[in-house]
């Protein structure tokens, strides 16, 4: 029986999706789980695996097509079978459900679109709120989404001529990408709800680097400090649910897993790349998970699962040259970590001053999941964590 190629939805309120290209030629055989097209997202590109073994025939969608999510896009079918007719004719198989487990337990449905109103058509939830935002009169706006309701790009293109009408004399405007703009909505909607609060942590990093030494040294592989704190921070959350838990908009959800996200620059914003079940996992598996990793997403090839299910992030800007730094914490996560370089200083040390490579952490927290004696702890354990170098590796 032939199977249904859709567009898959693979990220939260995602509606549409961008077709890059097709890693298949209509007529090649194709086996389930093998890399079958590529499709754009906000945050990045991403390849999307096959859903069944089949011939791939029927393609109804070329390169640059933007797509609602759910629409069947191409067919698989068997030796001497034509695609059907009609979408109905047979079951769809979402490629989002062939897919790993963790995207699976990560992934949300696409909100619904809300009931028409008078002079309105269907709109979506995240459409309206945006049109709101930038004060686009939806009335006047054509939906392009299913049955023709209106979608976030439709709110978008309004407001592009807008912004392209701004009076000359002005400053000139440029145009966001989707990952940049995704990235501003998002922090936007944390920095205006989620009661962030600080906490900050000067911690001695003599240890962290000798062991980051020995363990290259001995195992011949290249590991960063990331790679450390990610373990470290890994075991430490476990000590504290609190801060591995989330905001669901009512009430506290406490996560099962411990996955740690790790903000990785890329073109027009940031992302953040998940080690799921970090706190199981072996240092060489994490350090080669993060740099594979954010090597996919720099060249804009992430898989879904690469992003999906972060319960807490850390970010580290330590490379760069940065003393210490805020960060916005990432919905609807409890907590992020900023992480400043590693630096000598003079410090006291049993009363004598003394030269130390020291580093400084800030916590973010959501004072809504966390208060600040929790978060302290937190710290207190991950800044004892570092100095003594517990169970690295």
């Amino acid at each position: 029986m032939a199977i249904s190629v859709v567009m898959p939805a693979l990220e939260m309120a995602q509606e549409t999706g961008k077709l890059i290209s097709w890693l298949k030629k209509e007529g090649q055989e194709v086996a389930k789980g093998e890399p079958l097209l590529e499709v754009e997202t906000d945050k990045a590109v991403m390849e999307v695996e096959a859903p069944g073994d089949g011939i791939l025939a029927g393609v109804k969608v070329q390169a640059g097509d933007v797509v609602p999510v759910g629409q069947t896009i191409a067919w698989l079918v068997a030796p001497g079978e034509k695609p059907p007719v009609e979408a109905t004719a047979a079951p769809a198989v979402s490629i989002a459900r062939a897919t790993t487990q963790a995207v699976r337990s990560a992934a949300a449905p696409t909100p619904a679109a809300e009931p028409a109103v008078a002079g309105v058509g269907k709109i979506s939830p995240k459409a309206r709120r945006l049109a709101r935002e930038y004060n686009v009169d939806i009335s006047k706006l054509r939906g392009t989404g299913p049955d023709g309701a209106i979608t976030t790009d439709d709110v978008l293109a309004a407001v592009e001529p807008q912004t392209a009408a701004a009076p000359a004399s002005g400053p000139a405007g440029e145009a966001l990408s989707p990952v940049a703009r995704l990235m501003a909505e998002r922090t936007t909607q944390s920095w205006t709800t989620a009661p962030h609060f600080y906490l900050a942590r000067d911690v001695d990093a003599t240890v962290l680097n000798a062991i980051r030494m020995r363990l290259q040294k001995e195992r011949g592989v290249k590991l960063s400090h990331t790679d450390l704190l990610v373990a470290l921070v890994s075991r430490v959350l476990l000590k504290h649910p609190r801060l591995n838990g989330s905001w669901t908009g009512s009430a506290v959800q406490s996560n099962r897993e411990v996955n740690v996200g790790v903000a990785a620059a890329v073109k027009d914003g940031v992302v953040s790349v998940v080690i799921r079940n970090s706190d199981k996992t072996p240092l060489a598996e994490i350090s080669g998970q993060l740099r594979e990793k954010a090597e996919r997403a720099r060249a804009g090839r992430l898989h879904p699962a690469d992003i999906a299910g972060a319960t807490f992030t850390i970010s580290n800007l330590g490379m760069y040259g940065v003393d210490s730094f805020h960060a916005i914490i990432t919905p609807p996560q409890a907590a992020i970590l900023a992480v400043g370089r590693i630096a000598d200083r003079v410090v006291a040390v049993n009363g004598q001053p003394e030269v130390r490579p020291m580093m400084t952490l800030t916590l973010s927290c959501d004072h809504r999941v966390v208060d600040g004696a929790q978060a302290a702890l937190f710290l207190k354990d991950l800044a004892e964590a570092i100095v003594i170098g517990e169970n690295i590796g």
